[in-house]
């Protein structure tokens, strides 16, 4: 599966799993290295997920360092189809309310 078609299918599934959030697909031409995804939660809360094709995907310049980084003040996570349950379910106790 390319990581655009799994994108669009976390995209869809997250917003069943948290209804009435918000999710934005963040533009890394604008600074590179940033998540792909901005999830805002109705509770106010927020993450971010960069998302892979698999686990064996290479990294970018700069995204762990995001992911750590925004992960020290929200939840962020990379997420590809091997840990997809686990984060998800991290992602769904973090914004809980």
């Amino acid at each position: 599966m390319l990581e655009r078609d799994y994108q669009a299918y976390l995209i869809k599934l997250i917003k069943n799993l948290i209804p009435g959030c918000e999710i934005l697909i963040l533009d890394p031409n604008y600074i590179q290295g940033i998540p792909d995804l901005l999830i805002l939660a109705p509770t106010g809360k927020w993450a971010t997920l960069e998302v892979k094709a698999s686990e064996k995907s290479k990294l970018r310049p700069n995204q762990a360092w995001y992911v750590q980084h925004w992960g020290e003040k929200a939840f962020s996570s990379f997420i590809y189809p091997e840990n997809e349950q686990e984060v998800l379910v991290a992602l769904q106790q973090s914004l809980a309310s």
